[in-house]
């Protein structure tokens, strides 16, 4: 069974409750009672969580993989620098190479800086640094960058050792899955919190696809309010020159569609919804390295259809696919749409913050 098989398999287990994840119930008790004990060694202060002197926006998932944390990133990134805000990105760059502290540049490799900061990186142009701790990253950032005022961690829900001031939990139509936590079910830790626990999430954001009903309802903490952001895919594809592609275009072309992402399923019918005809799909692991898409390139003809987070591996093989057969390689990017009251509820925290510093677009500092 391949990788992405296997994670198929485990989301099939964890979005009902079978014999299979009964089975692992147990084990997910003794998961609780590590993740609980290390959350309450954090409240007591007994492990040590680190303030920084800009405000804090963690936005991150109480399920695994693949709820739309990038794509809320890079909303949330757009709407910072529109309301005049300098905002970084840090993280740990999952997958990459290496465990140092470094910046992610535009030329920077994703098997170095990771697949979803580099993705940020080159979609925003927002300072991105990534460390295998990300205070660490944070303050890299802010020594090398130091117009930036607010700080995202992508992914940092359960990563309590940063401080942080605004806290984003992410769902997608799988809300909860089947309610238990790992390795018995989807959940990170357990959903909804308790009343007055510490490190909860301010704001919850679910994520559904346009044109689709909602989902079924979530169960939300007390006084947590919640918001829907609907996703779409682009209208246009993007090549690896920048070169633009209307969908429209595509349709009626032998395709072949891959996605290394944790339900490459969605990705497929998303595009099937577009009204392109997918003659092949591939489903790659989340994260897949480089060997897969050597493979996938070798074999290949016609036209390919991929995620914007498999392109910044992707493409850097391109320019050698002469070598094998000629392939045309487009990325569709995912676009999602937050409703006004989200960004509002957001814009409202911070400015309530005593630490937020806002420059205007005449240069002095607003609070």
């Amino acid at each position: 069974m391949s990788r992405a098989d296997a994670q198929a398999r485990w989301h099939s287990i964890w979005a009902r409750r079978g014999w299979q994840a009964a089975l692992l119930w147990p084990l997910s008790l003794v998961y609780r009672a590590l993740s609980s004990g290390r959350r309450w060694l954090y409240s007591l202060g007994i492990l040590r969580t680190e303030r920084l002197p800009v405000p804090v926006i963690v936005v991150g998932n109480v399920v695994v993989g693949g709820a739309g944390k990038t794509p809320t990133v890079l909303a949330l990134l757009e709407h910072l620098k529109a309301r005049g805000w300098t905002p970084g990105v840090v993280s740990r760059g999952h997958g990459r190479q290496g465990h140092e502290t470094r910046e992610v540049l535009a030329d920077t490799p994703a098997a170095e800086g990771g697949d979803e900061p580099t993705l940020i990186r080159r979609s925003s142009g927002a300072p991105v640094f990534v460390a295998r701790q990300r205070v660490l990253a944070a303050r890299a950032l802010l020594a090398a960058h130091p117009e930036v005022n607010v700080l995202l961690c992508d992914d940092g829900l359960q990563h309590l050792a940063m401080g942080r001031d605004i806290a984003v939990a992410v769902f997608d139509d799988r809300r909860t899955g089947n309610g238990w936590l790992l390795p018995a079910g989807l959940l990170r830790e357990p959903w909804p919190p308790k009343s007055g626990q510490s490190y909860g999430p301010d704001l919850v954001l679910r994520q559904r696809r346009e044109g689709t009903g909602e989902p079924g309802p979530l169960t939300l903490p007390d006084g947590v309010p919640a918001y829907w952001a609907p996703r779409r895919l682009a209208d246009e594809a993007l090549g690896a020159h920048g070169e633009r592609c209307a969908l429209t275009a595509l349709q009626g072309q032998t395709l072949t569609a891959v996605a290394g992402i944790a339900r490459p399923e969605v990705f497929f019918e998303m595009l099937r919804e577009r009204g392109l005809t997918l003659n092949r799909t591939v489903a790659l692991p989340d994260h897949a390295g480089p060997a897969h898409f050597l493979d996938l390139l070798s074999t290949l003809t016609g036209t390919l259809l991929c995620t914007e987070k498999d392109a910044v591996k992707l493409f850097a093989f391109l320019p050698d696919a002469g070598e094998h057969r000629a392939v045309a390689c487009w990325a569709v990017p995912l676009q999602l749409h937050p409703e006004p009251a989200f960004f509002d509820a957001l814009d409202q925290r911070l400015a309530a913050l005593p630490h937020a510093r806002l420059s205007s677009a005449h240069g002095h500092q607003i609070a």
